[in-house]
């Protein structure tokens, strides 16, 4: 596993990572612990060589909502996003989901 996982828990978190995204593209991903669908996209996603922030749906629901609000983007899960100055450059859901899209979008 290379990715350095980070748990997200709250909104205020979510914020924050919407600010640092003014410096530097931030990645999430949104995560639930019953589904063997995200369990498998939990694995590739794993293989990323990359910063990636987590949140589970089971414990923080209400920060999938307000990233859903934010962004626009309709919930999925499991879903991948990557946001650089505060917006969305790159989404996918279920099987869509690659490490290396991640690593391309937090690149570039």
């Amino acid at each position: 596993m290379k990715a350095r996982f980070n748990e997200i828990n709250s909104t205020e978190e979510l914020d924050q990572l919407f600010q640092q995204s003014n410096e530097t593209p931030v990645a999430l991903f949104k995560h639930s612990l019953t589904c063997p669908i995200s369990s498998g996209v939990y694995q590739e996603i794993s293989n990323a060589d990359a910063d990636i922030n987590l949140i589970i749906m089971q414990r923080a629901r209400n920060v999938s909502n307000a990233l859903a609000e934010k962004t626009d983007i309709r919930h999925e899960s499991p879903q991948a996003i990557v946001i650089k100055d505060g917006k969305p450059v790159y989404h996918a859901s279920h099987y869509d989901v690659t490490a290396s899209d991640v690593e391309e979008n937090l690149r570039s």
